[in-house]
C-alpha cells in the first residue's frame, strides 16, 4: 500500500525535494556570508551585533530549519518508494555521507550563531569565508553521484 503511494506521488515528491534542497542551500550559503560581516562590521552588545543576531536568528529559525527538515522527509520518501535507488551502486551511499555532512554543517553553523547570541564569538571573517566553500563542495558531490550514477 504506501510503497503504491511512493510510487503514484513521486513526481511531487521529487518537485518538494529539489525546492526544499534549493531553500536549504540558499540558508547554508547566507549565513556563514552574515557570520563574516557579523565579525567584521560589528562588536558584541553594538547596534549592529543586534541586527546580525536577528537576521541570523531568523534565517535559521525560519528558513534553514524547515528546509531541511522538508529535505530530509522528502529525500527519505524518495528512498522508500519502489524502483528509486540502486542499493548495490555506490552512489546512494556517497550521497546519503554528503547529506550527513551537510547536516553536520547547518548544526555547526547553529552552534556558531549561539556563540554570537553569547557574545562569545572567536573566529575570524577567514574562517567563516572558508567554511563558506564546504556546502559547494558538498553540493557539487552530491549532484554528481545523483546524476552520473556511479
Amino acid at each position: 500500500m504506501i510503497p503504491d503511494l511512493l510510487a503514484s506521488i513521486y513526481p511531487w515528491t521529487k518537485a518538494l525535494h529539489i525546492m526544499s534542497v534549493i531553500s536549504w542551500m540558499a540558508g547554508l550559503f547566507y549565513l556563514p556570508r552574515l557570520f563574516v560581516h557579523h565579525t567584521e562590521q560589528s562588536t558584541a552588545g553594538d547596534e549592529k551585533d543586534a541586527v546580525f543576531q536577528m537576521m541570523e536568528l531568523k534565517l535559521l529559525k525560519v528558513i534553514m530549519n524547515p528546509a531541511m527538515i522538508a529535505t530530509w522527509i522528502f529525500g527519505l520518501m524518495l528512498v522508500f518508494t519502489p524502483g528509486i535507488v540502486d542499493w548495490f551502486s555506490i552512489w546512494p551511499w556517497i550521497k546519503g555521507a554528503a547529506v550527513i555532512a551537510m547536516t553536520w554543517f547547518h548544526m555547526w553553523l547553529g552552534l556558531r550563531r549561539k556563540e554570537f547570541e553569547r557574545g562569545e564569538n572567536t573566529r575570524s571573517g577567514r574562517s567563516y569565508r572558508m567554511m563558506n566553500e564546504l556546502p559547494t563542495v558538498l553540493m557539487i558531490v552530491i549532484v554528481l553521484a545523483v546524476v552520473l550514477k556511479f
